[in-house]
């Protein structure tokens, strides 16, 4: 269900960056896809304003992404039927600004996030505990 049939998270070549790369500077692919659920999860916490969205990012080490990544992000999950937003007037001391809170579905999606990212995260150790496993019997063959 995450991701699914919104052009997001399809890898454009070989490596976790996609086009042959291999995830390279902080803003990679992986982190960008991270975002998602992020975002959700910083709406389940309340509503916000999209630069609350923006200083709670650095939580997850996400605080460098480009603003205009988050506020894309945020209209194709209201699209979806995730978030809703509404125009705060009152309490800005500016032009209003769009207040962000999780919807019903939005809930159920980050509910289907936790348990996918906590399959891949048994993946990932798996995998780390084979290449040290790999690692130690190379080191003993010398």
């Amino acid at each position: 269900m995450p991701g699914q049939g919104r052009g997001r998270g399809r890898g454009g070549g070989r490596g976790p960056g996609g086009r042959g790369g291999w995830g390279r500077g902080r803003g990679g692919r992986g982190l960008r896809r991270l975002l998602e659920p992020v975002l959700l999860l910083l709406l389940s916490r309340g509503p916000s304003h999209g630069y609350g969205l923006l200083d709670g990012l650095g939580e997850f080490d996400l605080g460098h992404l480009d603003p205009s990544v988050v506020y894309r992000l945020l209209r194709e999950m209201e699209d979806a039927g995730w978030v809703n937003s509404t125009w705060d007037e009152h309490q800005t001391q500016g032009p209003p600004r769009r207040v962000y809170r999780l919807s019903a579905e939005g809930e159920q999606v980050l509910e289907h996030w936790t348990r996918d990212l906590e399959e891949w995260k048994a993946r990932i150790d798996r995998f780390l505990r084979a290449f040290r496993k790999m690692r130690e019997s190379a080191r003993g063959q010398d």
